[in-house]
């Protein structure tokens, strides 16, 4: 079956989550997409803040921490539902640097009419970032970045 590889860089990190979503997803390595910073900006169903990648320009501290994923294209349609494709969220072709090498892959940044800069993520949501963020071994110093986001209260997921 034919694959495409997806870069998740929020509450897809997490495996178990994704797999809800496109159950054919496969961790293949942690990645770095240079020249973008994480905000928790995008506008969610449930009115709180939800990640984005957002293209921050070219300088070298700004980096979104994620992990690449390979997935079978049947999978596609149902991860583009859960994401919100041409609504929330667009996709994107992303080179993402891997200890080995850039590598390119999918992902889906916020359209810019769903950014909101006051939002604020809901305590679960978090959660499923922070807990994929634990389970691939991101770097600790963007790990306790993650941790230091304020949230919001909010019902469970």
């Amino acid at each position: 079956m034919a694959t495409y590889r997806y870069f998740a860089y929020g509450s897809n990190m997490a495996t178990s989550r994704l797999r809800q979503r496109a159950p054919s997803a496969q961790p293949v390595a942690v990645g770095r997409l240079a020249g973008h910073a994480l905000r928790w900006h995008k506008l969610g169903r449930d009115g709180s803040g939800k990640c984005d990648a957002y293209a921050a320009g070219a300088a070298r501290e700004d980096a979104v921490w994620g992990v690449l994923f390979d997935i079978d294209q049947a999978d596609k349609p149902r991860l583009d539902a859960a994401e919100g494709l041409g609504i929330g969220y667009d996709e994107h072709m992303v080179q993402v640097q891997t200890d080995a090498g850039p590598r390119c892959a999918l992902t889906y940044q916020a359209k810019p009419a769903r950014i909101d800069p006051k939002l604020r993520p809901r305590q679960w949501y978090k959660a499923h970032v922070l807990a994929g963020a634990r389970e691939h071994g991101l770097p600790a110093a963007y790990v306790a970045q993650l941790a230091a986001v304020p949230t919001e209260q909010g019902d469970v997921e």
